[in-house]
């Protein structure tokens, strides 16, 4: 047994030397944020990769939270093309969440694993950029804006003040929140926030935590790894198919940034994070150019 986990250690060692010193970004959310265990073990994984010299960023989701908050208020709600419709008293609610409830949550329990975590909202120094999302009808021609509230996506994210974060051993932990230059405020995708600050870092990669293993083949198989150009073939077949859309669409627009890698991994796995970036096999489907 000894041997076993000296083996394990031994396997992480090159890829601990090749992430050293670089930025991963990892987008936190799904059932890894609603079981207790697993969120310790998250905050463990997230200290760990600070101890040895890599630069954790993490941005949270947090839509049960938000639900469940909406619903002991009494405050209706919906979804429209499948994005929660944020008008002001939603997105009151949105901010309440996600800036204190779960985002000081992730801190504390960073903190308690011995990192560094430091809260932020993209109202924080400007942090995050935004401007309201347009959402066109499904037809490719069709010229119909769906009205969708107070949703937002990120036009800019203010590198400095993580860069400044980093130098100083700080992990940041982001609520996806941003703001216009008219000070209005945006509820934004958290794999939208995380791919855009993965390309504004220049990072080695970006992992979404999910609730499904990764890219499931038409046998239910794991697809390990996908190339860039793979994927429109693979949406036409199928196998990239409903919510898992969106995400890959994240991470190719990382790596069109100049991500190294992307990955999209079961954040039900405890250690997921770890067994993804240091060993062998990982535990998701990894996207490469």
């Amino acid at each position: 047994m000894l041997e076993t986990r000296a083996d394990h250690l031994v396997e992480a060692l090159p890829y601990i030397k090749n992430y050293r010193g670089s930025t991963l970004v990892v987008k936190y959310g799904g059932h890894a944020m609603s079981d207790e265990g697993l969120r310790d073990r998250f905050a463990e994984d997230v200290s760990l990769l600070s101890f040895v010299g890599i630069n954790p960023v993490v941005v949270h989701g947090g839509g049960p939270q938000i639900d469940d908050l909406l619903k002991r208020l009494k405050i209706d709600f919906h979804f429209v093309e499948g994005q929660r419709f944020t008008d002001e008293p939603t997105m009151e609610v949105v901010e309440m969440v996600l800036c204190g409830r779960v985002g000081k949550d992730i801190v504390d329990r960073v903190s308690r694993s011995g990192g560094q975590a430091v809260g932020l909202s993209g109202k924080d120094a400007g942090l995050i950029k935004a401007a309201r999302k347009r959402l066109r009808g499904k037809k490719e021609d069709s010229a119909e804006e769906i009205d969708i509230g107070l949703v937002g996506e990120p036009t800019s994210i203010n590198v400095d003040l993580l860069n400044r974060l980093a130098e100083g051993g700080f992990i940041p932990v982001i609520s996806p929140i941003g703001v216009d230059d008219d000070g209005v405020t945006y509820n934004i995708n958290a794999d939208a926030v995380a791919s855009a600050v993965a390309v504004a870092l220049s990072a080695a990669r970006l992992i979404l935590l999910t609730d499904v293993e990764g890219v499931l083949d038409a046998e239910g198989k794991l697809v390990s790894r996908i190339t860039e150009p793979q994927i429109a073939e693979l949406k036409k077949s199928g196998v990239i198919t409903g919510g898992m859309i969106p995400k890959i669409d994240c991470c190719a627009a990382a790596l069109k940034g100049g991500c190294r890698s992307a990955s999209i991994i079961d954040g039900r796995l405890p250690h997921a994070l770890l067994l993804e970036l240091f060993t062998d096999h990982g535990c998701g489907t990894e996207l490469a150019p």
